[in-house]
């Protein structure tokens, strides 16, 4: 098996979830431990018990994906020690647990730079009107055609046949008439607190580059595939100002799949709530293996 370690991104969430892991993997437990230690609210209450009106707030949301992707992960280390990635990707905010899986920050330090990208985006949200809508079929030229007519960007490239548009609200509806007059019949509003990933967060990636300067991080030990570039940085400057570029930038999530299907990878094994980027590869690369960990059953079905 040449696996590749893929991380959840928002959306995903789900009242409760970890809450078997924590309760049967010790290794688990340790880290929604640290979680709760570190940041100034119960981040393992806010994933067992929600509410979920909370889990759906990035200052909420971010700081609780990432650590129960990482308490995912850890308890799958703890089970499968020998089990080493070629290389890790995450979707958006799952990037920093692709980060942290790869060894390039502490679980602490990523903890608290994730906390902080939250807070920074949900500000963005309120000063902003924001909205997207996800365009299902239909030509990529068409569809970057029309956004850049109107005035808003491509969020997400997630694969063959679904993109993710994102801008001011008024002119995602404008653009998403123009997509359906143009032939592209499925475009669907997404219920979303603003625009992420569009010009419209610019400013709170700006104020994320002081937070990635102060915070230590290396090149990690693994290859971890950016969302911004769908490649490994160079160095860790180039890592940093690929976290800052992503959270205006697009998420170029089928290209970093499909590099690291070329680079080897042959099982794709997906950390974190929901299984979202399984799914999303099964349109990309249905050849390819993959299993999702995010409870206690999920690491008992694990096969190797």
């Amino acid at each position: 098996m040449k696996s590749f370690f893929v991380f959840s991104g928002q959306g995903a969430q789900t009242v409760g979830m970890g809450k078997d892991l924590s309760e049967s993997s010790p290794a688990a437990r340790a880290i929604f431990d640290r979680a709760d230690a570190v940041l100034d609210w119960p981040v393992s209450a806010v994933c067992f018990a929600g509410p979920a009106e909370k889990l759906t707030e990035s200052k909420y949301c971010q700081p609780a994906i990432y650590t129960m992707s990482c308490a995912a992960l850890a308890a799958f280390r703890e089970k499968f020690a020998g089990i080493t990635p070629l290389a890790c990707a995450g979707l958006s905010l799952g990037e920093y647990a692709a980060l942290f899986a790869g060894k390039a920050f502490s679980f602490a330090d990523g903890l608290k730079l994730i906390a902080r990208r939250g807070e920074l985006m949900d500000l963005a949200c309120r000063e902003t009107s924001g909205g997207m809508a996800s365009v299902l079929g239909g030509d990529e030229a068409v569809i970057r055609e029309v956004c850049a007519e109107c005035g808003i960007d491509v969020a997400n490239y997630n694969s063959p046949g679904q993109i993710v548009i994102s801008g001011e609200k008024n002119k995602v509806e404008t653009a998403a008439a123009e997509l359906k007059a143009r032939g592209l019949r499925k475009v669907i509003p997404l219920n979303v607190a603003g625009a992420f990933h569009s010009r419209l967060m610019a400013g709170a990636g700006e104020k994320l580059r002081e937070v990635l300067a102060a915070t230590p991080m290396e090149l990690p030990a693994v290859p971890v595939y950016h969302n911004f570039t769908a490649a490994p940085a160079g160095s860790a400057a180039e890592l940093r100002a690929n976290l800052q570029a992503q959270v205006a930038g697009s998420v170029r999530w089928e290209k970093c799949v499909r590099e690291m299907i070329a680079a080897g990878g042959d099982t794709m094994i997906e950390f974190g709530p929901g299984a979202v980027l399984t799914g999303l590869l099964r349109r990309t690369a249905p050849e390819i293996k993959y299993f999702n960990i995010n409870s206690s059953t999920s690491l008992d079905g694990f096969t190797h």
